[in-house]
Parts: structure tokens; sequence; C-alpha cells
């Protein structure tokens, strides 16, 4: 049976890399609690709004990829520290940017039974919003031409 760190692996390199929902309903459990901003929820509500997640950062970053930088583990819990990085190539409050994405994570799962039973997560949105040009936009703010 796969740990807590090799679960949470599996959901970001076979999910979120990849665009894979499906992944899912293997590695989160039916009665997950999700915990992160934007995705909270239980149960099936939880799992249908990660799926979501997933369809959406996909759909933004196809290329993306995510290193997981620092981890710890105790018992059934997982803690790391990551980044993602890939190019804005979808569209993301307005046209994509094809700017290239470097953002931090900050991950805690609790796996039970090799399912996440218990996630909390906080990618760096606002690093996300300035890196696409979307916080410029919001702001009224145009890029300068160089």
């Amino acid at each position: 049976m796969e740990g807590p760190l090799e679960v949470l692996e599996r959901i970001l390199q076979e999910g979120f890399a990849t665009g894979n929902e499906a992944i899912v309903d293997e590695v989160c459990a039916p009665d997950l609690i999700e915990h992160q901003f934007g995705l909270a929820g239980r149960g099936e509500q939880a799992r249908a709004q990660v799926k979501a997640a997933i369809r959406q950062v996909h759909e933004l970053m196809p290329d993306i990829v995510y290193t997981l930088e620092d981890s710890v583990v105790v018992g059934d819990l997982v803690w790391a520290r990551g980044r993602a990085r890939g190019t804005a190539t979808g569209p993301f409050f307005g046209p994509p940017s094809n700017a290239p994405i470097d953002i931090t994570l900050f991950e805690q799962a609790r796996v039970v039974d090799g399912r996440i039973v218990e996630h909390w997560g906080n990618p760096d949105r606002f690093a996300l919003l300035a890196q696409t040009g979307a916080l410029g936009r919001l702001a009224g703010h145009q890029p300068a031409v160089g």
C-alpha cells in the first residue's frame, strides 16, 4: 500500500499534471474532506470540485510540472512544499498570456488505506495572477511594451 507522500505525488503527477481527473476516484476517499480555498467541501461535492480543478489547471498549463522539494510524513499525515511550473497557454481571467509560470505549493493531506481522506492546499495564487498578467488586467494596468 502506498504511503501518504506517494499518494500525494500521484494526484499531482497523474492528475493535475496530465489532466486525468479519474485519478480522484482512485486516490481520494468517497468521504473526502477538502479544505483548500475554492475547493472546500465534503464527499462527492469535494471530489467533483477537485476534478474540476484538475481540468482547469490542465487547461491553463497543459505542460505543468510538479516538483515536491520538501516533505514530512508523520503517521497518516504528509506535509509538502513544492513548485508548479508551466506555460500559461490557456485562458485565465482573460486570453492566454503564454507566460512562464513558477509558483510555490504547500500541501497537507491525511491518507488512510492509500486514499486521501482530508486535504489542505495552498498554491500561491497571487503569484499565479501576477505571472499570467491577470493581476495587472484586474487592476487596470497594461504591461509595459518594450
